[in-house]
This record gives structure tokens, C-alpha cells and sequence, in this order.
């Protein structure tokens, strides 16, 4: 079993900065690409950033320059910090992670975890 927790969201006004953070935690062996994706009403859920276990980094076109990923390993953690936020940002923000967990009996296996989703407004 493998928990993500965000946390970071808010009310901003355009122009302002916000950091998410997102915690996995549970049965983890390890952890290979983590990301952020983002939901607005009535559009489907697209990438935002991704990074490796080896801190290569993937951004869409539209955060490209604003929005910078990082990640702790040790401590199994995914930041975004968000900076010259526009309105357009506005949606709610999930954490992925490509996790390799394993049960009580030694069992391994692959998994796409989310979390719970955080909220970003921001203000014209």
C-alpha cells in the first residue's frame, strides 16, 4: 500500500509563487519517476512536470520557465514550485509517482499511485 499526501495549495494572485509538495509513503522500495499533473473544470487531467530518480526533468510548454520540479529520494518527496502564476493555472493539482512496492511475503510489484489532489486558484 503507498500513500501520496500534497500539500502547498491556495489562493494566489497572478503574478505570486506557490511551492506543492508531495509526500509518498507506505510499502516503498523505490520510487522511480514522480510528477505533477493538474485537472481544471471540465478539461481532462495533463502533465505539468515530471522528474526521475536521476533528476532528469520533463515540462510542459505552457509552465516551461514558471514552474521548477525537484525531489528529495531520502526522503521519498516531490516539490513544485510555481512562480509568475497566471490564471490559466488555476486547477486542481495531483501527485504521481511510479512506485515498486512490496507486501509482508516478499512479493514486489509496480504501481501508479495519486494523490488526493490539491487546489490552486489564482486571482486575476
Amino acid at each position: 500500500q503507498v500513500q501520496l499526501v500534497e500539500s502547498g495549495g491556495g489562493l494566489v494572485q497572478a503574478g505570486g509563487s506557490l511551492r506543492l509538495s508531495c509526500v509518498a509513503s507506505g510499502s516503498i522500495a523505490s520510487i522511480s519517476s514522480m510528477g505533477w499533473y493538474r485537472q481544471a473544470p471540465g478539461k481532462q487531467r495533463d502533465l505539468v512536470a515530471e522528474i526521475t530518480s536521476g533528476g532528469n526533468t520533463n515540462y510542459a510548454d505552457s509552465v516551461k520557465g514558471r514552474f521548477t520540479i525537484s525531489r528529495d529520494n531520502a526522503k521519498n518527496t516531490v516539490y513544485l514550485q510555481m512562480n509568475s502564476l497566471k490564471p490559466e493555472d488555476t486547477a486542481v493539482y495531483y501527485c504521481n509517482a511510479d512506485v515498486r512496492t512490496y507486501n509482508s511475503v516478499g512479493y514486489y510489484r509496480s504501481v501508479s499511485s495519486w494523490g488526493q489532489g490539491t487546489q490552486v486558484t489564482v486571482s486575476s
